[in-house]
């Protein structure tokens, strides 16, 4: 009797020590508020950004914000990055699931007896425990499954917050872009209007044809239209990379930034130099090898359970006016006609497919990055083309300065040229930004800044492995 009042002591003991719920709700108004309260001037996205840089930021907010403070604020905002680091926690935790001791099951059976066979009372009852004793280091292979997937689940951290950066940059470039156009094109408006002006003037005199002032009004207004919509794109731009960042519109309104990093291009890696760093850096790739290796633990676990657990099964019985003390075997699976052969060929066939989607990867990333050198280096040898293109222009409209400083050029041929020059402006900032945009698809094939500094520590890393 004693020994059932300790097993059932212990039980509840277990009981006792369970977790408790604590509901956390959430509700779409709060989370609207929360959203619109986001500003760049907070102070703990100053702590994090400290953090994370390495350095103090002084002052804060800073004068003007570059691409890797945008995206230092995007990695503490960005609701991908927050999905992907709640998905790490929920892969963790599938550690301890499989790590955990499987636990004994109580059993208290009873049992009226009639006639009473014994000089006690007419019954028969007593607890007992069924305690699975798994084999084959079971438990082991489900530890290395879940730790492999873990692993993928962080791997994929980097990879969404590389997802992140490049949103961030193709946000500032299209804000460089539109910004510079504007530049341009308001340039080149002023001087459209000036000479429909001036085409009017000589339409009243009899120097100008009528078709003459309507081609004049026409290039005026394509001018300005080409105007509005670059205006319309800086604003489709703000509203890109303040989704980017995860922060309303309104919180870069009074935020000023540094886009003068994307007037220059770097020169572009070995194409030998960039296959290894996409290899050896690329997190999608280094996650599918982690799921491969939970795919060899899961086979490895289908494999183990073709030999049996064992079950002890102590327990005290009262029988009829008898005290019994029970230690055996509560049972034994025989694998007699299944040896888990069925889950072994399906654990196999997931080993094979994770095999294939490793590879498949791989080969995608090998040809995403020779296209993405090979646009790289096209974009660039266009830029080279329409510099000259450029410093020939410049070199007109010069001429066309002086001729008309001397006289030998009037303000009209001289405005003229002027739009003309405002045009080869607008078409070597589309060359920068398409050169621009090849470095970024190259940066996204090898998920690696295009900087000297970074492809040598990722060469390092990689020769060291």
């Amino acid at each position: 009797m004693r020994c059932a009042l300790s097993i059932v002591f212990i039980v509840l003991s277990g009981v006792a020590g369970c977790a408790t719920y604590h509901p956390q709700p959430i509700t779409p108004d709060r989370i609207a508020r929360e959203f619109g309260q986001r500003s760049l001037a907070n102070g703990e996205l100053y702590a994090w950004i400290a953090r994370e840089a390495g350095h103090d930021v002084t002052p804060w907010p800073p004068a003007a914000w570059n691409r890797e403070l945008l995206t230092l604020a995007a990695f503490y905002y960005s609701p991908a990055l927050d999905l992907a680091r709640a998905q790490w926690g929920t892969a963790k935790g599938g550690i301890d699931v499989a790590n955990a001791i499987p636990n004994p099951v109580l059993q208290l059976p009873f049992q009226f007896n009639t006639p009473n066979p014994g000089p006690g009372a007419p019954f028969t009852w007593g607890p007992s425990l069924d305690i699975p004793i798994e084999t084959a280091h079971k438990r082991g292979y489900r530890v290395d499954q879940a730790s492999h997937l873990s692993e993928a689940a962080r791997l994929n951290i980097i990879t969404a917050a590389w997802t992140v950066s490049a949103q961030v940059r193709d946000a500032m470039l299209a804000l460089y872009a539109a910004r510079t156009r504007i530049a341009f094109l308001s340039a080149k408006a002023e001087a459209q209007r000036q000479i429909t002006v001036m085409s009017h003037h000589r339409l009243a005199v009899g120097q100008y044809s009528q078709p003459e002032v309507d081609a004049a009004m026409l290039a005026d207004t394509q001018a300005q239209s080409d105007l509005a919509a670059a205006r319309t794109a800086e604003e489709d731009a703000r509203a890109q990379l303040a989704a980017a960042i995860g922060v309303p519109v309104t919180a870069l309104d009074s935020v000023t930034l540094d886009l003068s990093a994307f007037g220059t291009a770097p020169a572009a890696p070995p194409a030998a130099d960039a296959q290894r760093a996409a290899i050896f850096h690329r997190a999608d790739l280094r996650a599918s090898l982690a799921e491969y290796a939970a795919a060899e633990s899961a086979l490895q676990l289908e494999v183990a359970k073709q030999y049996p657990d064992i079950h002890l099964g102590p327990g005290y019985t009262y029988d009829t006016g008898t005290n019994k003390i029970g230690f055996g075997l509560a049972g034994i699976t025989l694998p007699i006609f299944d040896q888990n052969q069925g889950g072994i060929k399906q654990a196999e066939a997931r080993r094979k497919e994770a095999a294939v989607r490793t590879s498949a990867l791989q080969d995608r990333i090998i040809g995403d990055l020779a296209h993405a050198l090979a646009r790289y280096q096209s974009r660039t040898e266009a830029l080279h083309i329409s510099d000259a293109h450029l410093a020939s222009a410049r070199r007109q409209l010069d001429s066309q300065a002086a001729a008309f400083a001397s006289g030998n050029a009037d303000r009209l041929t001289y405005t003229q040229a002027k739009a003309d020059y405002q045009s080869s402006e607008t078409a070597h900032l589309d060359a920068e930004v398409a050169v621009q945009q090849a470095a970024g698809a190259l940066e996204d094939a090898m998920q690696l800044p295009l900087s000297d500094e970074a492809m040598s520590q990722t060469l390092r890393e990689g020769t060291a492995r």
